[in-house]
């Protein structure tokens, strides 16, 4: 049966929270508010949910200095990563940050509150320590060890949650469960042995063989388990993460966990050579094997034998038996020049490859799920910021900045990837020339976001649509700047009568309708 979660209880604070949900509500939309970044986000989700039990808040300093320097909690507990909530001066002083105050958390895609932490302390971290005790090195080629001097604030705030609401998600929802989720369906399915297999990737030929030799050698189930969500430079690598990782897939249920060569690697340092051996991951949850409870299962690398068409661990392949591999550098090299792929390395499946901006980011999402071509979004704030920081938003400079997004979006189309654009524009004129000029490259459709401007501002928490009705904004569309309703649009939308899901399923049946999305 699934193992009892880590610190003996699972800490699922929506269902703790559940009972107070209206109260901490109301009581959120009274509280200064944080706004997270995508990397908050993901760590305040596992907190939540149980994934990251026995926490049930971001690290106090104790916490912290315990998990930095001994891997475990003040309370004795292994846990081998800080979890910690990063701000900067300037956000203490404004929210007023210190011990005993209540702050609401805010989801930076749509302004929705999701928990409420109250506040243990603040503390200045010794980010250097940090480095050496967490990454074994001050390396900055290190990802982690990046993020931590160059892009986490010096404060860190520590503190228990209280939970609002689930965090949205638009792709994969049949294949996304909380701990208790997953544990029930287990339960359900009747698996007493689940082999848990953690990866980043798409899985290729190799994976597979290695999955169902664990499986096979425990006589258990296989869990699939990949991380999404934050995968880029400043995601944390280093082999104490295998700790980390095995404790959050006992948390899911999992018995077993497969640990293969060079587990949650972050590659080479500034001299060439890899921060970490092949191996140290396994050494360290073997290190640590009886205090975890869920069994290893190891794994060397798995090579293909092309004269047998088969994947053998690397110990066990006969000396003198030709051997063949493809390095994830060749991979990435065939799959940018649409060179082959052989089919003994991977499958061909994995080789293809208002409201507007969430819209936007949930189609994107959506369409990106199925695979097949890039899906490339130019959201307004971005586009204004990147591409047209010198326009103003008189007419000739708001018509400037569409004609740069459909320009951008012509030549992104050429190269053969879909495009999703959510600016603000408010001429038809505009709208038409960029239609024109899309149109010569692939196919343009108009998606009217028709939300009333009443909806607009009684859900703007920044205050932008007062700052307008004051006469402190000028020329704010809808405002005291003129919106030329679209008369050819493919589709009108409304955020208020519509959930942004519906919203999505009716664009995809719109593709769908005009045989688009076999192309994606």
């Amino acid at each position: 049966m699934p193992l009892t979660p880590h610190g003996g209880v699972l800490k699922d604070l929506f269902a703790r929270d559940a009972p107070r949900k209206d109260e901490l509500a109301a009581e959120a939309e009274t509280l200064p508010a944080l706004t997270l970044s995508e990397r908050h986000l993901c760590d305040l989700e596992l907190i939540l949910n149980g994934g990251f039990s026995p926490l049930d808040g971001f690290l106090n300093e104790k916490d912290y200095n315990g998990v930095v320097k001994d891997l475990r909690l003040e309370s004795g507990v292994l846990f081998s990563m800080p979890i910690t909530l990063d701000v900067d001066q300037a956000t203490v002083d404004e929210l007023a940050i210190k011990p005993g105050a209540r702050i609401t958390l805010r989801d930076f895609r749509d302004e929705r509150n999701l928990a409420i932490l109250t506040v243990e302390d603040v503390y200045r971290p010794d980010k250097a320590l940090e480095a050496r005790e967490v990454f074994g090195s001050e390396d900055d080629s290190h990802p982690g060890i990046h993020y931590l001097f160059h892009t986490a604030k010096e404060f860190y705030v520590g503190g228990k949650l209280e939970a609002l609401s689930r965090l949205d998600h638009y792709d994969f929802l049949e294949l996304r469960y909380t701990p208790s989720e997953l544990r029930a369906h287990f339960e359900k399915l009747g698996w007493q042995r689940i082999v848990a297999f953690q990866t980043r990737n798409p899985m290729h030929r190799a994976h597979r063989e290695l999955t169902v030799r664990a499986a096979r050698s425990q006589q258990a189930n296989v869990l699939i388990h990949p991380v999404v969500g934050l995968t880029k430079p400043g995601d944390i690598d280093h082999f104490t993460r295998a700790i980390w990782h095995a404790i959050i897939r006992k948390n899911h249920g999992a018995t077993h966990f497969i640990v293969g060569r060079d587990h949650a690697g972050p590659g080479k340092n500034k001299q060439g050579v890899d921060h970490y051996g092949p191996y140290d991951a396994q050494e360290a949850v073997q290190k640590y094997r009886d205090e975890l409870g869920i069994k290893m299962v190891e794994f060397q690398e798995m090579i293909y034998l092309p004269d047998r068409d088969e994947y053998m661990p690397r110990d066990e392949v006969p000396e003198g038996v030709r051997t063949t591999n493809i390095s994830g550098t060749e991979l990435r090299y065939r799959l940018r020049t649409g060179r082959e792929i052989p089919e003994w390395f991977s499958y061909p499946e994995v080789v293809k490859n208002s409201g507007k901006d969430q819209i936007a980011r949930a189609l994107q999402a959506t369409l990106m799920q199925g695979g097949g071509r890039p899906v490339s979004m130019l959201l307004g704030e971005t586009v204004r910021h990147e591409l047209s920081a010198e326009l103003g938003f008189s007419r000739e400079d708001r018509k400037t900045n569409v004609a740069r997004i459909a320009f951008v979006a012509s030549e992104l189309t050429k190269a053969g990837a879909a495009v999703i654009a959510a600016p603000i524009a408010p001429f038809e004129d505009a709208r038409q020339q960029a239609r024109e000029l899309i149109e010569k490259t692939g196919p343009f459709f108009l998606v009217h976001v028709a939300t009333p401007l009443e909806f607009c501002e009684r859900t703007d928490r920044r205050g932008i649509y007062q700052k307008a009705r004051a006469g402190e904004i000028k020329g704010f569309t809808g405002v005291d700047d003129p919106y030329e309703v679209p008369t050819t649009a493919e589709l009108v939308v409304d955020c208020e009568k519509q959930t942004v899901r519906s919203i999505v399923h009716e664009i995809i049946l719109l593709l769908e309708s005009r045989g688009l999305l076999d192309r994606l």
